[in-house]
């Protein structure tokens, strides 16, 4: 109890608290049919490919940030916490926050590492190799979750030339025009990590 109420762990408190209001607001998004994690994933602004390959091993774009980020508050929060009560144990006291922080934010980082690369192999791809995603362009695909405008982009499943199915972030390449869910449209180029389409002249065709 000591080690929970020790001015020495409040990160590790307040990314506990974090990481249960994360969770409750995807949880309530999830009921709505609205998944906070999703529309975070749409606003942000896409990465210069070296800087997305070099996060690549924290599985971004293949795992939705949110998720990501609860992964990482959990692992700092239950390592420091850890770390400050091995400190007790051998020490007598706690060490400075700022000291616990550190092996506890490798601990975070580890644990996006693990538990997102399980992730990654059972959530819905939000991207695949460059080479397939390029592919998809000239494909139709229906909007799944939210609302496509101008800067913002919505999920899409989009089945490629071998029937596998890819979910990606596409944004109307006309301004004035927007798709919501169950609207067919048809992607016309990526840039970035997003694509961009145009409502599907032939929606029969899906």
């Amino acid at each position: 109890m000591i080690v929970l109420l020790s001015p020495e762990t409040w990160p590790f408190g307040a990314a506990l608290a974090a990481v249960v209001g994360l969770t409750v607001i995807e949880g309530a998004g999830l009921l709505f049919a609205q998944s906070p994690s999703h529309g975070l994933d749409s606003l942000l602004p896409d990465m210069p490919e070296g800087l997305e390959r070099a996060l690549g091993w924290l599985y971004l774009g293949k795992v939705p940030v949110l998720v990501l980020l609860i992964l990482f508050l959990a692992g700092f929060s239950v390592s420091g916490y850890a770390v400050q009560a091995l400190a007790g144990t051998l020490f007598g006291s706690l060490l400075p926050w700022w000291l616990a922080s550190l092996p506890a934010a490798l601990a975070g980082l580890s644990c996006v590492r693990a538990l997102g690369g399980l992730l990654a192999r059972v959530l819905p791809d939000h991207e695949t190799t460059a080479v397939s995603e390029q592919s998809l362009v000239g494909r139709t695909g229906m909007v799944t979750q939210g609302i496509a405008r101008s800067g913002v982009a919505a999920q899409t499943k989009v089945r490629d030339a071998n029937g596998g199915l890819h979910y990606v972030l596409v944004e109307p390449e006309i301004a004035t025009e927007t798709f919501a869910e169950g609207d067919s449209v048809l992607l016309v180029r990526k840039a970035g990590a997003r694509f961009y389409g145009i409502r599907n002249p032939h929606p029969e065709l899906l």
